[in-house]
């Protein structure tokens, strides 16, 4: 009979050590930093956030930041899942993506603008530009209202009266003095490429693009958006995921004074913070 009592006393003594141990192993799980897996471009999307790292990191959230090149998998990855967010586009862009793929992915912040500019490497002012000029823009139907809405505040072309500038396209230009001839199919990532190759021709290179390519926006180019641009880059999530309290502090500290005070200084105008509200 002891040995019995011996036997269920140790056997009890092994079952609360168990208890306690998975105890423990739970509360170092609730420790453990909660991941965020988002998208971005290179130039400026992933310099911002790995900025923004160890703000984050004092939150108990790390990123785990997939860097891009191109403009349509990081909306592919996100809406099948391989990715809780991204960070690469504006609004229009993202509009148009929805809408054409019905993916079920939206913005839940917009933390910069990246002006468009236009380039040439021979041309030198926009006085200077000559009948026939060839503009070449990237095959992103999104950005094509945008540089034209950009043509028009040079008085280089006038669009159709009523049009929205951010639905713009070709077939909206009214009036065309100089006869410029439009071209829209080069990928957005080649349009440095055909800056340097084309020196006779203007060219509308998004700002990433530009500063990847060693261009300084506010310098090089002929002429550029200003700090009103409705382009803003957003964070964009599954629908499913807006109100997630991890994703929300990301947009959060993307929009602290130490980030956009890091976008000012870094980017000298190229990249324009915006507060969010």
């Amino acid at each position: 009979m002891k040995k019995l009592y011996a036997l269920l006393a140790a056997l009890l003594v092994l079952t609360l050590a168990a208890c306690g141990t998975s105890g423990d192993s739970d509360k170092k799980d609730e420790k453990k930093d909660k991941v965020i897996k988002i998208g971005a471009s290179s130039t400026p999307h992933a310099e911002i956030l790995k900025k923004a790292e160890p703000l984050l990191e004092k939150k108990g959230i790390k990123l785990d930041i997939k860097e891009y090149q191109d403009y349509v998998f990081p909306n592919d990855d996100l809406a099948d899942g391989k990715l809780d967010a991204n960070f690469f586009q504006h609004i229009p862009y993202l509009e148009d993506t929805v809408e054409k793929t019905g993916y079920d992915i939206t913005s839940i912040g917009g933390i910069h603008i990246e002006p468009m500019g236009v380039y040439s490497k021979n041309i030198k002012s926009v006085k200077d530009i000559k009948d026939g000029t060839e503009v070449v823009l990237s095959r992103s139907v999104a950005d094509h209202g945008r540089v034209l809405g950009l043509f028009e505040s040079q008085g280089l072309i006038k669009l159709k009266d009523g049009v929205k500038k951010q639905k713009a396209t070709v077939k909206d230009i009214v009036e065309n003095k100089k006869k410029l001839k439009f071209s829209a199919d080069v990928d957005a990532a080649s349009l440095p490429e055909v800056y340097e190759k084309e020196g006779d021709t203007l060219v509308a290179i998004n700002t990433n693009y530009a500063i990847q390519a060693g261009l300084k926006p506010t310098k090089d180019a002929l002429f550029i958006e200003g700090s009103e641009s409705p382009y803003v880059n957003v964070i964009a999530v599954q629908k499913k995921d807006k109100d997630n309290k991890d994703l929300k502090e990301l947009v959060n500290v993307l929009h602290s004074k130490e980030i956009q005070d890091f976008i000012k200084e870094k980017y000298n105008g190229a990249v324009v913070p915006v507060d969010g509200k």
